[in-house]
């Protein structure tokens, strides 16, 4: 098992097992949203962003992503684990590795999840992060670096 960085022979693997983690949370796949997942190595290598996979036997069990928005903002996307893999670490290891390359990249981190999801909330609050804003379900957060 390990992190590595997105490469293109994943793409299909990557994707289709962000929208399987999506589909089991009650989530439809969304033309706008994730729209990102047709082109994973433009979209989240410019700005300076990365996009990381949790390999286990070759498969992808885990996601995260940095995405640049403006000159020293980014933000954390894409944070995803295999239903039967949570509990492992895997989630706290794919969001340190995405805090680790926002560190060095950028001086504010943003993110955003939806309510229901108390798994990730509770990890982006032990990190430090702050809620600014909610709205129609989605928690919005900030971390100056």
């Amino acid at each position: 098992m390990s992190i590595v960085p997105f490469s293109p022979e994943y793409a299909s693997a990557a994707k289709s097992f962000v929208l399987d983690v999506l589909a089991g949370e009650g989530f439809e796949y969304d033309p706008l949203k994730d729209s990102d997942l047709d082109d994973i190595g433009r979209r989240y290598s410019k700005k300076g962003g990365a996009f990381f996979m949790y390999l286990h036997d070759g498969s992808v069990v885990g996601t995260s992503a940095v995405k640049g928005l403006v000159s020293g903002v980014c933000e954390i996307k894409r944070l995803y684990v295999k239903n039967e893999c949570r509990g492992k670490g895997i989630g706290s290891a794919m969001f340190g590795k995405a805090l680790e390359h926002a560190k060095k990249n950028f001086s504010c981190i943003r993110l955003k999840t939806d309510h229901t999801l108390e798994r990730a909330i509770s990890i982006y609050l032990n990190n430090g992060f702050r809620i600014v804003k909610e709205e129609n379900g989605v928690i919005y957060f900030e971390k100056v670096l």
